[in-house]
């Protein structure tokens, strides 16, 4: 957000459960998860307030990767995608006191095949337990394992900037 200058600041309510009916596939979760935070935010709109809600999701063969709980998770997790493609998520939610609109962006990533000694190293040293998929883009593993990246960067970081420059213009 800061790289848009644009004026912000971070609130923070505790525990958001992150869950979603099971019926749900690819978009549809990162969309009904981003919209559910901005629910709990509602109080706190005020007229002048422009609420920015997202969240960000993995997806391998049919299979949602979302924040690993475990280190053991996070291990498979990137077992899972080593070697393979597979598409990032983010829903995103703007919310003002009378009006909503949501949207999301898809990237493919393909990592490079990774050994157990480098998955170890990138758990360990890291500690991906807050982020989709195991992974920071931007971190070591993005440096190493990424092979292409097609669609936007920052939505695999977790916000896809130039679409939500666009939307706020829009909205």
């Amino acid at each position: 957000m800061s790289g848009l200058d644009i004026p912000f600041e971070i609130k923070t309510l505790p525990d958001i459960a992150e869950s979603y009916p099971a019926t749900l596939q690819r978009e549809e979760i990162p969309l009904y998860l981003a919209k559910l935070k901005a629910d709990a935010y509602k109080a706190l709109i005020r007229d002048d307030t422009l609420l920015i809600t997202a969240d960000t999701i993995v997806w391998l063969d049919g299979k949602v990767y979302g924040k690993p709980e475990s280190e053991a998770e996070a291990k498979s997790m990137l077992q899972a995608l080593s070697g393979r493609t597979h598409e990032v998520f983010t829903g995103v939610c703007l919310t003002g006191k009378q009006k909503q609109k949501s949207f999301f962006a898809v990237s493919r990533v393909r990592f490079a095949a990774l050994s157990e000694d480098e998955i170890s190293y990138y758990v360990n040293k890291y500690k991906p337990f807050d982020k989709a998929g195991a992974y920071g883009v931007q971190e070591w593993i993005g440096y190493t394992g990424v092979e292409h990246l097609e669609g936007s960067f920052y939505n695999v970081m977790g916000l896809p900037v130039r679409m939500l420059y666009q939307a706020l213009k829009d909205f």
